[in-house]
């Protein structure tokens, strides 16, 4: 195979100018495909998402959707790595901006929720199993292994800070996740229209965030004796 030596290192404006207007047209398409596949989630369902019916809303016939994506599992890859990546710099700001260890780990995770409720289907691609089908690529899953090290990190934090005893940071991470999902589940399936921190369910979350130091004893309640008169 010939490899073409490099040329000078100005290039001809005429030329430079449609590539990149035949690039940003793509990318606008693109994301135009991906904003339709999330409303087509929204309304009815994740599993619901078509080729088809992306074309339809789109305007086109189905066959153009492939110039973009090469099966609807790729759109759907391709939801699931947007939607994780931003919520993961979400979580990532907020728990920056709070107390390290137990007050940033419930500030990270109530952010969490509240995109999660913002944003339902893109959550339920993400965080359940809506589409037996579908399995994200290792590129698309990489920020939610961050957004789970983000969390053992504020754990481990809690433990230094003498906030959580000695505990194993993979089991607090499950018995957190069982936590979060739990919650949001209720929520999602009974009260879709509330926000965060309104209706029966989610308000609950802080007063179980309050069971990991009793879940997780720190020394000093561990070693407390009851106060004899």
């Amino acid at each position: 195979m010939r490899v073409a030596e490099p040329g000078p290192t100005t290039t001809d404006p005429a030329r430079s100018r449609p590539l990149d207007r035949r690039a940003r047209r793509r990318q606008e398409t693109i994301d135009e495909i991906l904003r339709i596949a999330v409303d087509v989630m929204n309304e009815d369902g994740v599993n619901a998402l078509s080729i088809a019916e992306i074309a339809r809303r789109l305007g086109v016939q189905p066959p153009s959707i492939y110039k973009y994506f090469d099966s609807l599992l790729s759109i759907y890859d391709t939801l699931f790595q947007r939607g994780q990546s931003e919520h993961l710099e979400l979580m990532r700001g907020t728990m920056a901006n709070a107390q390290p260890g137990l007050p940033a780990l419930v500030a990270g995770l109530e952010a969490s929720g509240r995109w999660c409720l913002a944003n339902r289907s893109l959550a339920q691609l993400m965080f359940w199993l809506p589409v037996p089908t579908f399995e994200p690529s290792p590129e698309a899953f990489a920020p939610s292994i961050e957004m789970v090290n983000l969390q053992k990190a504020a754990i481990a934090d809690a433990i230094t800070a003498g906030q959580l005893g000695p505990a194993d940071v993979d089991q607090v991470v499950h018995l957190i996740s069982v936590f979060i999902v739990g919650i949001l589940s209720q929520a999602i399936a009974n009260e879709p229209d509330l926000e965060w921190g309104h209706g029966r369910f989610t308000p609950l979350f802080p007063q179980l965030m309050a069971l990991l130091p009793a879940l997780c004893p720190p020394a000093t309640l561990r070693h407390k004796r009851p106060h004899r008169r």
